[in-house]
C-alpha cells in the first residue's frame, strides 16, 4: 500500500509515486492499493502520476485500487474519465477486501 497526502502537483514529492510501485511491483506485489484520503490538492501532473502507476501496475499484470477517494478527488478523475479505469474503494479496508 501507498499512501499520498497532502499536495500531489509538479514536484519532486509527486516523482517518487511511480518509482514506489515500481519498488512494489519489483517485490512481487501485483494488488497497488493507493490510501489518498489525505490528499488535499491535486493537478494534472498529479493525475499524471497515478496513469503513469496505472500503466506500470497493469503491464506487471497487476491491479490498482485507489482508497479512502473524497468527493473532490473522485470528481477530478471523474472529469478526466478516470473513473472508468481506476477502481475506487470507500477504505482501505474495502480495497483490501476486494
Amino acid at each position: 500500500m501507498i499512501t499520498v497526502s497532502g499536495e500531489l502537483k509538479l514536484g519532486q514529492e509527486s516523482e517518487q509515486v511511480p518509482d514506489l510501485v515500481s519498488d512494489l511491483l519489483q517485490q512481487g506485489k501485483r494488488i497497488i492499493i493507493f490510501d489518498v484520503a489525505g490528499v488535499d490538492r491535486i493537478d494534472s501532473t498529479g493525475i499524471g502520476r497515478f496513469i503513469a502507476s496505472y500503466n506500470l501496475i497493469t503491464a506487471a499484470k497487476g491491479e490498482m485500487r485507489l482508497a479512502g477517494t473524497r468527493t473532490y478527488l473522485f470528481k477530478v478523475f471523474h472529469v478526466s474519465s478516470l473513473d472508468k479505469i481506476f477502481q475506487f474503494y470507500p477504505t482501505v479496508e474495502e480495497a483490501l477486501m476486494a
